[in-house]
């Protein structure tokens, strides 16, 4: 189990990185800190008295393990759509990472991938860019006859095209 709990000290005193850690001015005032860090305090707590009872532990890292994975499937089935699927997919390896170490490692390695593709797709043509939502519209609109959108909403208003039923 990966720890996250950081004393106040530390907390105030050091910026994580990506793999290094460098000072920064604790001189600053962090008291509007203070809250965030009397929450996670008793968070800290009240996590500690759960992984005391080993009974209790487990259910709770079940209970994580199947939220965040519920979270994380709805996530990559969201992400061809417009909205927040790559954010879902992230919140649910954050509630993973939360409870397994394995889940922490694969939140930063894939954040680290979106973002460096994010930033190669950015300085791609218009014409790689036209290709990138052409591909994501083929598949919303793919998407939408699998689940029988087209044949429900035509039906509604008075296009009976066998096409347009789904294949399942």
């Amino acid at each position: 189990m990966i720890s996250v709990a950081w004393s106040k000290r530390h907390f105030a005193t050091e910026k994580v990185t990506d793999l290094s850690t460098e000072k920064v001015d604790s001189s600053v005032d962090d008291s509007d800190l203070s809250v965030f860090q009397e929450a996670e305090s008793r968070w800290e707590r009240w996590r500690a008295g759960i992984a005391a009872r080993p009974t209790l532990n487990l259910a709770y890292r079940i209970g994580v393990g199947v939220v965040g994975a519920i979270v994380f499937a709805a996530g990559i089935v969201a992400i061809p759509y417009p909205g927040p699927g790559w954010l879902i997919v992230f919140a649910g390896l954050g509630i993973l990472a939360s409870e397994f170490a394995w889940a922490h490692r694969l939140l930063h390695f894939a954040k680290a991938r979106y973002d460096r593709f994010m930033e190669w797709f950015g300085k791609q043509s218009l014409f790689v860019k036209g290709l990138g939502v052409l591909f994501t519209t083929v598949i919303v609109l793919a998407t939408l006859w699998v689940l029988g959108t087209f044949g429900l909403i035509g039906t509604r208003v008075g296009l009976d095209y066998s096409w347009l039923e789904s294949p399942l």
